[in-house]
């Protein structure tokens, strides 16, 4: 029997963003074997569209010549919240409220889930 994280992270290889559901309908993430506060049962996997809106970013700044980095907390239409990276953007292009949509990339040794800002070209 395989744990929530890894099914999800196999989702993940085939370039879907699996998520969870409580009995209630709220949605859950990171992948868990029970309900936040409750630990009840019964959570269901879903696909998850991919399109959010940033709460929070910040800038990681790294010694030079490397670019800083960002780092945002997502709030997926879904309800779920998480934290990831908005590509191809600057401190200029990228804010609070933003839409951003979802992608995965498979250009290292595991596959990770990356966001964009939404309209944005692949």
């Amino acid at each position: 029997m395989k744990g929530p994280e890894a099914e999800w992270r196999e989702a993940l290889a085939e370039g879907r963003l699996l998520l969870q559901r409580t009995a209630h309908g709220k949605a859950v993430f990171p992948p868990r074997v029970a309900t936040p506060g409750t630990g009840e049962g019964g959570l269901e996997w879903f696909e998850g569209s991919g399109r959010g809106t940033i709460y929070s970013l910040t800038w990681i700044q790294r010694k030079p010549p490397q670019e800083p980095y960002n780092v945002v907390l997502v709030d997926l239409a879904e309800g779920a919240r998480l934290m990831s990276r908005v590509e191809d953007a600057s401190p200029d292009t990228l804010g609070i409220g933003q839409e951003v949509e979802a992608f995965v990339d498979r250009s290292g040794e595991e596959p990770v889930l990356l966001f964009r800002l939404a309209g944005e070209a692949a």
